[in-house]
């Protein structure tokens, strides 16, 4: 299954974190955006280059000591057509450095229409006979809350293609508990959603333990974050909030179990932005990253036990 991919990956690395590419032009260093704003112009096209060379050079930064990326659609759909080619560029580079990649879409929709989005993030799109992958993630974050409409297209694809889909299930914005800390009955809808990402699982169940419908579960919620660990014994977490939100690496370690395993920790603008942190050369930024990331690792795995099988 595909979440025991990124597990292994966590092991070999030690490392149980991933990095958020999401880019804004304001990130990338002046020289990236001059030279390729000198040849493109100052367009989609030539943001869009800016970004993906940004890309590159902080994967090639990385791949050795993180295990996964995560690129949020929206920081390239913004960029028009061309935003969304570098979303494709920055996932197929990833997957060539063997790294695991989540898309944070957050689609959500029912029927034919889920369908499309299942098969055009981590499923084959039918070309009169030819399957082709568009983007080829190997994980989409979904929104549950239409229900198991919303979730069963992109089951199948879970079980027949080496995939997995992390739903969000507590957020790490301040208004989530608006909606999401309501209760029904006597549990809070975080709760119920949690429940039902165990149920989903449980017909796409990994070897170490971990189905392959994971929840989004936020850093900024350390008790609700130990609540859920108990609750869904087998469903992986992919943990937001971490640093620039305000989540801690002892608050975060609540969301693992007793062998360091069972969740993955986003960092995003801290690592994208560390060499503007540092004040370093701008063209260090890529090294910036190196360091972040591995100031992050050592945070978090500093309040858990050694990451192992056993």
């Amino acid at each position: 299954m595909s979440f025991d991919r990124l597990i292994e990956k966590i092991i070999k690395t030690q490392n149980p974190t991933v990095v958020g590419l999401d880019p804004r032009l304001e990130y990338i260093p002046e020289y990236i955006k001059a030279k390729k704003f000198q040849k493109y112009g100052k367009t989609f096209k030539g943001a869009a280059k800016a970004i993906l060379t940004f890309n590159k050079k902080i994967i090639d930064e990385i791949y050795d000591i993180v295990p996964a990326i995560k690129p949020q659609a929206a920081y390239y759909e913004m960029y028009g057509w061309e935003g969304v080619k570098t979303l494709a560029k920055t996932i197929e580079y990833a997957k060539s450095m063997g790294m695991y990649v989540i898309t944070d879409g957050k689609r959500n929709d029912i029927g034919a229409t889920m369908e499309a989005y299942a098969a055009a993030h981590i499923g084959q799109t039918d070309i009169d006979g030819e399957m082709c992958e568009a983007f080829g993630a190997d994980a989409l974050t979904v929104n549950g809350y239409l229900g198991t409409d919303g979730i069963s297209p992109l089951l199948e694809i879970c079980r027949n293609a080496d995939k997995g889909i992390f739903v969000l299930v507590k957020t790490s914005n301040k208004s989530s508990g608006e909606l999401q800390d309501k209760l029904i009955g006597d549990k809070p809808v975080y709760g119920v959603m949690g429940d039902m990402c165990e149920q989903w699982g449980a017909g796409a169940m990994g070897k170490y333990g971990y189905s392959s419908v994971g929840a989004v579960v936020g850093a900024t919620y350390p008790e609700q974050l130990a609540e859920m660990r108990k609750a869904l014994p087998h469903t992986f977490f992919l943990v937001p909030g971490y640093g620039a939100q305000g989540g801690g690496a002892e608050g975060v370690s609540k969301g693992f179990d007793e062998n360091g395993l069972g969740a993955i920790v986003n960092s995003s603008r801290a690592v994208m932005c560390a060499y503007k942190k540092e004040e370093c050369d701008e063209r260090d930024f890529a090294k910036a990253a190196r360091r972040e990331v591995i100031r992050m690792k050592e945070d978090i795995i500093s309040y858990l036990p050694k990451i192992s099988l056993e």
